[in-house]
């Protein structure tokens, strides 16, 4: 339900439903309260199923441990690993005794693992042992190498002090989920855990009772397209709303059972996964460590899942799957796919051939913990596919002129601005990048640039520093993907802008084709001949198998300029 003004693009989301003014720890209880026998996390690769009571003494346990090391409220608690029961454990314990989770991208790197770690001062790092072609112990020896030098039998437990980091002085204690690569200065998980009987459930409850919702709970960089990543600062009460109202807008309640592939350290995975899941007593169900198409469309049937998560991409490689026939899906019924531009096509095989008639689309960003607007399952089709849908509860946003800053009216593009609840209290200790982003009267500037229709439905035309100016004219990179998508031989496209001496700047297709087409250079220009405007015809196109992305399936079309740029000898 929304409230706008009928010629200004300005919109403001309205419920029956009031915000949650209570902690997540709280929240948490109050589910368990609910819904105590009832499935709560399936870790389908670890081999591990909870019950709301199991999950509770998991995440009690932990929380009491983490108090025993001497984790306070307001520290800041590392968590460096893929999907696993652990990270989500260690999400909740976190928040039951008010210390900040700082959530590490799974792809980090040595020099990027320091930076996120130095950055917010974290006193403790939970990390998995490797995954794929990251040895995450290995790396974080070569950044502490005093974790080698423990040698004293009674201090071998890792407990704090056992080591002191040169690099990184604020690290006093590291626990190691895989026990096998453990070094001597670390805690292995089941270590941790023993020191939950040094401290009572009173003592537990108590911290949990002096906690309030405005406070910080969760640090999560963001890709940082340029510059260092910026570390935005949510609340409880930040997120533990947006899955709230994320999970409402599909209808969700305590039967539903949730596959989620994306990655928890992102708020797909952590917020409008489990946290959506918590705050209904739906089930979350982590398919695999990481996506792998096969795994996540075994879990949906063997799970007989309601809901299911993804990127674009991976709705792809799922579609694609060379045994995708054999498996059962008539579960599903809806899910939110995110993250990226959603190609119209693979929305329509999502809803006719994976049995989503209810799923939808959601916008945000992680500095706005993270959606602002969600299609409704009962969206028309065109909606569901040309915009991302309607504002959401509780929230106001409004678009204005990247020059002047004035709202403009229905129909025009201007920047995506986004206030409310959602809005989070700052990048982490750096109040300069804060001010840019969030001005005096509370609007979030996203950088993005968006058009909305008379019945408040908004879509994003593309990202400010991605429009591209040729000659004069401003061209949309998405209204050309949108086209070049429906040539049948593609099944993914990007558009950039690159340097041209002439116009300033000219249009550069990269395109990803389905198995078994092909297509070239002429016949793609041809196929645009007459249908769009000249000027929005590439003038380059590449062919490749895959894009530039992060982790959570983000493109990075400032990594595709970089890359044709040099090519091409602009």
């Amino acid at each position: 339900m929304t409230r706008q003004h009928p010629s200004s693009s300005y919109v403001s989301g309205i419920s029956d439903t009031p915000l949650k003014g209570q902690t997540i720890g709280d929240c948490f209880d109050d589910t368990v309260a609910r819904f105590a026998e009832r499935d709560a996390l399936i870790s389908r690769h670890q081999g591990l199923r909870y019950s709301w009571r199991e999950f509770q003494q998991a995440v009690d346990r932990a929380a009491r441990a983490l108090i025993a090391l001497g984790v306070e409220q307001g520290e800041r608690v590392g968590i460096w690993s893929p999907n696993c029961a652990e990270w989500a454990i260690t999400q909740f314990a976190t928040a039951k005794i008010g210390a900040i989770l700082v959530n590490i991208n799974p792809s980090y790197r040595t020099h990027e693992l320091e930076y996120a770690l130095k950055q917010s001062g974290a006193t403790t790092l939970i990390l998995q042992g490797a995954f794929k072609s990251s040895d995450y112990v290995a790396t974080l020896a070569e950044l502490v190498p005093e974790l080698h030098e423990v040698r004293a039998p009674e201090l071998r437990d890792g407990g704090p002090g056992t080591f002191k980091s040169a690099k990184l002085p604020a690290l006093e204690r590291v626990v190691c989920l895989d026990a096998d690569r453990a070094l001597p200065g670390m805690l292995t998980w089941p270590q941790m855990l023993v020191h939950a009987d040094e401290v009572s459930a009173e003592r537990l409850a108590e911290v949990q009772v002096g906690l309030q919702f405005d406070d910080p709970i969760n640090i999560q960089y963001t890709s940082g397209t340029t510059g260092a990543p910026k570390g935005a600062t949510l609340s409880h009460h930040n997120i533990l709303n947006n899955g709230f109202f994320v999970a409402r807008t599909m209808n969700l309640d305590e039967t539903d059972r949730m596959v989620i592939p994306v990655p928890l350290y992102h708020c797909f995975g952590m917020v409008m996964g489990n946290l959506g899941c918590m705050t209904h007593g739906a089930t979350m169900i982590y398919p695999g460590d990481g996506f792998e198409a096969g795994e996540t469309l075994r879990a949906v049937a063997e799970e007989r899942a309601t809901t299911l998560y993804g990127v674009p991409t991976m709705f792809i490689a799922e579609l694609e799957h060379p045994e995708f026939e054999r498996f059962d899906l008539s579960s599903l019924r809806t899910g939110i796919m995110a993250g990226s531009i959603c190609p119209i096509e693979v929305m329509r095989k999502v809803i006719d051939k994976m049995h989503m008639q209810d799923v939808t689309i959601c916008y945000g960003m992680t500095e706005t913990s993270p959606v602002s607007f969600q299609t409704q399952t009962d969206a028309p089709l065109e909606k569901r596919v040309t915009t991302v849908g309607t504002i959401h509860p509780h929230l106001e946003v409004k678009l204005v002129s990247p020059d002047t800053g004035a709202v403009v009216p229905r129909g025009g593009t201007g920047e995506l601005c986004t206030r409310g609840y959602s809005v989070m209290l700052g990048y982490w200790e750096n109040e300069e990048a804060t001010a840019k982003a969030i001005d005096a009267a509370g609007w979030m500037h996203t950088g993005d640039l968006a058009t909305m229709d008379d019945e408040g439905y908004v879509a994003i035309v593309g990202r400010i520093k991605d429009m591209i100016i040729r000659g004069g004219e401003n061209i949309y990179p998405r209204e050309i993907e949108d086209f070049l998508y429906t040539h049948p031989a593609i099944s993914d496209v990007q558009v950039i802008g690159v340097p041209d001496e002439k116009y300033g700047e000219e249009v550069m297709a990269w395109v990803k084709l389905s198995e078994g087409e092909s297509l070239d250079e002429e016949a793609l220009k041809a196929f645009c001949k007459g249908q769009i405007a000249h000027y929005k015809v590439p003038r380059y196109v590449k062919f490749v198998d895959a894009f530039p992305m992060t982790v959570t399936g983000k493109i990075q079309k400032f990594k595709m300029r970089e890359e044709a740029t040099h090519e091409l000898g602009l």
